[in-house]
Order: C-alpha cells, then sequence, then structure tokens
C-alpha cells in the first residue's frame, strides 16, 4: 500500500514465495524487486542468486526482520544493492527502493554496524591487516629508510619503529627486509 500510492512507482507484481518471485521476475522485469529474506520454497538469499540470470537488471532491495549479519552479508552477496529492516519506517522503505531504482547501494541504519563489524572481522586484503602506522613505516622501510631515519621522521624511537617492523612482519608473515619491499610494492605502497 505505501508503495503503490506514490505516483513515481507502480506494483508490478506480487509473489508469494521465493520461486514465484524468480519466474516472475523473469516475465515482468521489474525495475526493482523488494526481496523477503525468509520465504518458503526458496529463501530470499537463493531467489536473488537465480535472478541474476533471469533478470539481470532487475535490482533487488531484501526486505528483513533479521540484523544478524549473516543474512545481511548473504543476501548482499547474492546480488541485493539493499538491506531493509521490516520495523523500519514507511519513509524508510520508499528511501530505499528509490535509492536502489537509481543504482545506489541502501543500508537500514539497524544494520550498519553489523556490516561494519562483519567486513572487518572478514578482511581478505593483508594490507588491511595493518593499521595506519605500520602501513606508513612499511611504505618507508620499502623506499629504503632505516629505522633510524623512520623514527626521525615520525618522532618515534628506535625501538618503537623496530616494534611496527615486528608486527608488520607478523601479521604478514613475512620474514626478510627484502620481503617487505616485495610486499610494499605489489599492494602499491612504493612504485
Amino acid at each position: 500500500m505505501i508503495l503503490a500510492a506514490q505516483p513515481d512507482m507502480a506494483i508490478v507484481g506480487e509473489a508469494g514465495n521465493g520461486r514465484e518471485a524468480v519466474e516472475l521476475a523473469g516475465t515482468l522485469q521489474p525495475d526493482v524487486i523488494v526481496m523477503d529474506v525468509a520465504m518458503p520454497e526458496l529463501n530470499g538469499i537463493e531467489a536473488t542468486r537465480r535472478l541474476a540470470d533471469t533478470s539481470p537488471r532487475t535490482r533487488v532491495l531484501a526486505l528483513s526482520m533479521h540484523k544478524d549479519s549473516v543474512y545481511v552479508r548473504e543476501i548482499l552477496r547474492a546480488g541485493a544493492r539493499g538491506y531493509l529492516l521490516k520495523d523500519s519506517i514507511a519513509s524508510d522503505l520508499l528511501a530505499a527502493v528509490r535509492a536502489v531504482a537509481r543504482g545506489e547501494g541502501y543500508l537500514s541504519p539497524g544494520v550498519s554496524d553489523a556490516v561494519l563489524d562483519d567486513y572487518r572481522r572478514h578482511v581478505t586484503d593483508p594490507i588491511d591487516l595493518l593499521t595506519s602506522r605500520e602501513r606508513e613505516v612499511l611504505q618507508m622501510i620499502a623506499e629504503g629508510k632505516t629505522n633510524k631515519d623512520i623514527a626521525t621522521i615520525l618522532n618515534l624511537s628506535v625501538y618503537t619503529v623496530d616494534a611496527h617492523r615486528g608486527h608488520i612482519m607478523e601479521k604478514l608473515n613475512l620474514h626478510s627486509g627484502n620481503e617487505l619491499v616485495r610486499f610494499a610494492v605489489r599492494y602499491g605502497l612504493v612504485d
């Protein structure tokens, strides 16, 4: 009712389960599907995955009561452009549908912390394991600066720089200065 009342929106179909949603989307080719994550026969996550084949231009806005990062991660990985909690207010629903229709992402404020925490836990880029200071030290090591040079530039003790070097090597599982330099070059910290 909320969506149908909008002059810039039209409801073109409604499905009772995930399998039906995929079939209807293939026929109707809607701009946006508001997809319930928990549906009978075929859940919203798997239905979203299948939409990539049957209706590749359709954008999915997931709708769920779950704030758990696992649900959010899996449906976003499946291709959803947004995630809205069912207890959201009407204006959030409208904002989410419009954002997803424009090709933008949308996350309910109630799940943004869970998404950020989940992202941090599932980091795959080794450079992200390092703190900002450790990346700074690594860059200077790769530029050929000595621990003493780095200590002077960063106004640290040589021992602190040496500790940073040790942490970097441990976090990245590197065992020599040459490996540190090769890593820094590979990840674009130096040319």
